[in-house]
């Protein structure tokens, strides 16, 4: 085992207060106006873009370091095309057959169904997958440690790379997500966390009257 390696700390910067205070509610301001969109523009969006968006979620913190995400960044009309055909026929089977009365309750008001054309509008599909091992050196089998929980603080990351850089996204769960392996040539022990729907909303995209629930009704302090 190799020994522990450190170095200084100098890339963080030390702020003022005010200054502390200012950037917060700045970025909260920023925050607030981020939305989930389901209406797409085909405008394009340079490549470079998202990739360093992705790069942002690459440096997300994970467990002892081991990094357990990998990113498909899907441009191909073909690749998107077949995505959104097998996803379809898979979620008309969710809806008509699968989903529990209240599931289909709690979507009512954000009027969704099993038609996904996002899939093929946006510009580009980013799909995340979770890496619950890995290969040592050795050739050794190990587990990645809190795999999914950094994943999902790497998603978070990305979508909020995508709001900074003016875009806008969706984050999507197909129903039984399995056949992306296959359409995306992905090995079986990949799982997918989610497929993020990225690009410009359509001139006449609309998103959902929603409330958040009031800070103090998710915040406490101990």
């Amino acid at each position: 085992m190799d020994s522990p390696q450190f170095t200084p700390l100098t890339l963080h910067q030390q702020l003022s207060e005010s200054d502390m205070r200012q950037r917060a509610a700045a970025f909260l301001a920023e925050m607030r106006r981020r939305r989930s969109v389901r209406q797409f523009s085909n405008r394009p969006v340079a490549r470079e873009i998202i990739v360093d968006c992705v790069a942002t979620a690459a440096t997300a913190p994970s467990g002892a370091n081991l990094q357990p995400w990998h990113f498909v960044i899907v441009e191909s009309p073909d690749v998107k095309r077949r995505i959104r055909s097998v996803a379809e026929r898979e979620e008309r089977k969710f809806y008509e057959t699968r989903a529990p009365d209240g599931w289909l309750d709690d979507l009512t008001p954000l009027a969704t169904g099993p038609d996904k054309p996002f899939l093929e509008d946006a510009p580009f599909l980013v799909a995340v997958f979770v890496e619950s091992s890995r290969q040592t050196a050795t050739g050794e089998r190990r587990p990645n440690y809190y795999a999914r929980l950094s994943v999902g603080i790497a998603v978070g990351m990305l979508i909020t790379a995508v709001h900074y850089a003016g875009l806008v996204c969706l984050a999507y769960t197909p129903s039984r997500m399995g056949f992306l392996n296959e359409v995306l040539d992905q090995p079986d022990d990949r799982r997918l966390a989610m497929i993020l729907v990225v690009g410009h909303p359509a001139e006449d995209a609309q998103v959902p009257v929603l409330e958040r629930k009031p800070l103090d009704s998710v915040v406490s302090f101990a």
